[in-house]
């Protein structure tokens, strides 16, 4: 699990240290430093799924994240062209990588030995990590099949897009974290157990998955007791936006990495609410997860007096602000405590 993240002359961070804990909750006003946290660690990553991040290199542009040139990701009042980053894990473990300055580069040269390879074989960098972006699919007709995102890779997709066919590959699966378990499902299978978690947002919400393997495209269809299926483009935003959102944090076990940006995106507040408390119990069961979120809802969303009866000091809100003179940044760290006082 990482403990801190260290950036030295990264977009809005002329140095800065941040805190994580097993449920980061990202919150602030907009264009203040929010979503350069995310994109650090996912740079990392597709640095890393590029073949580059050991070596070569740090990836500016990718399928997890784009940033464009060297220019863009360069601290505006920088004194000194490079780029750090590093990651302190729980277990003591220190990765770090500085990166030489080149303004018209899309891909910075390593400036630093190469950290032990032993690094590698955290979360960030393996399976046990999913990433759902703001910009998600909202309702489709068909979404995608992928043989090697979902079987090899156990990926749902920075967008969603392979939400339907992983979950039509793992339905029959039991949870890996039963303390997840909703007191509603009737078993601990991945299908009952976002159906109940659905049922949440969108009470008696059923799926209905089909797969045209002969076109390699899923269909997804939602019903209600004992209603026709309805096609998703019939049913609102809320649901298809919350859907890889869910079948993420269930079908995550102990020590996966999940990043959701916005996770209560077209939701009603109850919905949101809900959100957060499912977040804030998944982070007690053991699964790191960082979350961008506008939603007073998600933050008050914890049951405090459930969780004080639990580690509450492993929960950390991490805000961010604008100074009223100039476009130097602040950054607060408030605990929950702090939150509901």
């Amino acid at each position: 699990m990482i403990s801190s993240l260290h950036l030295k002359n990264f977009k809005p961070f002329a140095d800065r240290l941040l805190s994580f804990k097993p449920l980061t909750l990202l919150s602030g006003l907009n264009s203040t430093g929010k979503s350069s946290v995310l994109q650090a660690l996912l740079l990392i990553r597709q640095s890393y799924q590029q073949g580059l991040l050991e070596n070569l290199g740090l990836a500016l542009n990718g399928e997890l994240v784009s940033i464009g040139t060297a220019q863009d990701a360069l601290f505006e009042g920088a004194k000194d062209d490079f780029i750090s980053f590093e990651i302190i894990w729980e277990n003591g473990d220190i990765g770090s990588w500085n990166f030489s300055y080149d303004r018209e580069k899309d891909v910075l040269n390593l400036a630093s030995q190469p950290v032990n390879s032993d690094i590698y074989e955290s979360s960030i960098f393996n399976k046990q990590f999913h990433y759902i972006q703001a910009e998600r699919l909202g309702p489709r007709l068909f979404l995608e099949i992928s043989d090697f995102q979902v079987q090899q890779l156990e990926n749902l997709g920075s967008k969603g897009e392979y939400t339907a066919h992983f979950l039509f590959i793992n339905e029959n699966q039991t949870i890996p974290n039963r303390s997840l378990g909703h007191p509603e499902a009737d078993s601990l299978i991945l299908r009952e157990q976002v159906e109940a978690w659905m049922g949440e947002i969108s009470p008696g919400t059923r799926l209905k998955i089909n797969a045209k393997q002969d076109i390699d495209l899923m269909s997804l269809q939602y019903y209600y007791g004992d209603s026709n299926p309805y096609r998703s483009t019939n049913v609102g935003f809320g649901i298809s936006y919350t859907l890889p959102i869910l079948v993420a944090i269930l079908s995550s076990s102990p020590g996966t990495l999940i990043l959701i940006e916005n996770p209560e995106a077209h939701l009603h507040p109850k919905g949101q609410s809900k959100m957060g408390q499912l977040l804030a119990l998944a982070a007690n069961c053991g699964v790191q997860i960082l979350v961008e979120t506008h939603s007073d809802h998600v933050l008050s969303g914890h049951d405090i007096t459930y969780y004080l009866r639990r580690r509450i000091q492993n929960y950390v809100c991490v805000a961010f602000r604008r100074k009223k003179k100039g476009n130097k940044r602040t950054l607060v760290n408030y605990y929950i405590q702090k939150l509901f006082a």
